[in-house]
């Protein structure tokens, strides 16, 4: 179902790939968009278990696009540096593809916020906390049930 990596001598096993998923700092969210043209957005996230999870706004393009198609694809890349005189690129990267659900259970948000608090802010929890209970009714969070993940290394 989903295409096998080309270059075999760099693919990592799933559990590395899932690694390079959990660490990340940000990702490509991409789907099919309006006009069936690819759309791919930046943003924040977390990884739990075999979810990945991230907020927005309760209304654009993204929200639009996922309510038509939810299968998505979701990429990070670390550690990449150009190596000009050997043409070539040394990264790390790991990509998720899954289906993408509306999460409606004030409960699942608020676990959902605390994670994203607790990876990229652990040192203004109660802070975030009061923000989270504040932002609840202005922010959807979307969860990506992941089907399979791949990655590479070069």
């Amino acid at each position: 179902m989903f295409a096998e990596i080309r270059r075999k001598e760099r693919t990592m096993s799933s559990q590395q790939a899932k690694e390079v998923l959990e660490s990340g700092s940000y990702g490509i969210l991409s789907m099919c968009g309006q006009n069936n043209y690819g759309y791919g957005v930046p943003l924040n996230y977390v990884v739990e278990e075999n979810h990945i999870y991230f907020h927005c706004a309760t209304e654009g393009e993204k929200l639009r696009s996922l309510k038509v198609n939810n299968k998505v694809s979701f990429c990070v890349v670390q550690n990449a540096e150009v190596i000009a005189e050997k043409f070539t690129t040394n990264y790390r990267s790991s990509m998720a593809f899954g289906k993408a659900n509306f999460v409606t259970s004030e409960e699942e948000i608020r676990y959902a916020m605390t994670l994203i608090l607790k990876k990229y802010a652990p040192e203004h929890i109660e802070t975030g906390e009061k923000y989270i209970n504040q932002a609840i009714t202005r922010i959807q969070v979307i969860r990506i049930d992941i089907e399979h993940i791949s990655g590479k290394i070069n």
